[in-house]
């Protein structure tokens, strides 16, 4: 039985609006390119041709991937959880690091939509694994590369 991979519904809208391009403007685009490449003769010596028919792999796999991951996926309505000032699934999370104070954000979403540069960690991750279940104002130990750092935890909030 596949288990279903938590996703939030933000995420989930962002990755089949990245689905629609890929299948109504980029794939028309790469067979477009690969017909011009085609057009030029000897398909051996075309460089044109071959990185077009490289592209539309990747392309073609990315879409199988998103299809997959989204036909796979459980969204969830991150707004409509009540879980108050508990960390679970979906929550933005505001820590402080206990030794200089600094602080930095996080929401918790599902492995696919995961992005830390726009703040966004996987639920698979050390850090979200040491959040969840924890409650604003906790202090929470997190195994990092450089060593164990404390954070406290300053606020959490859902938002959809």
């Amino acid at each position: 039985m596949t288990t279903r991979a938590p996703m939030t519904a933000k995420g989930a809208l962002r990755l089949r609006a990245e689905l629609e391009e890929l299948k109504s403007v980029k794939r028309p685009a790469v067979i477009h390119a690969i017909a011009e490449a085609r057009a030029h003769g000897d398909l051996k010596e075309n460089a044109e041709y071959h990185a077009a028919r490289e592209q539309q792999g990747f392309i073609e796999g990315r879409i199988k991937q998103l299809e997959g991951e989204l036909s796979h996926a459980q969204v969830i309505d991150v707004a409509s959880l009540n879980a108050g000032s508990r960390i679970v699934f979906g929550a933005i999370v505001e820590l402080a690091d206990a030794d200089n104070g600094e602080e930095k954000q996080y929401q918790i979403v599902g492995d696919l939509e995961a992005d830390i540069k726009l703040g966004m960690i996987a639920i698979s991750s050390p850090v979200a694994r040491a959040l969840i279940g924890k409650h604003e104002g906790d202090t929470v130990t997190i195994d990092a590369p450089a060593g164990q750092r404390e954070y406290d935890i300053v606020a959490v909030r859902y938002e959809a």
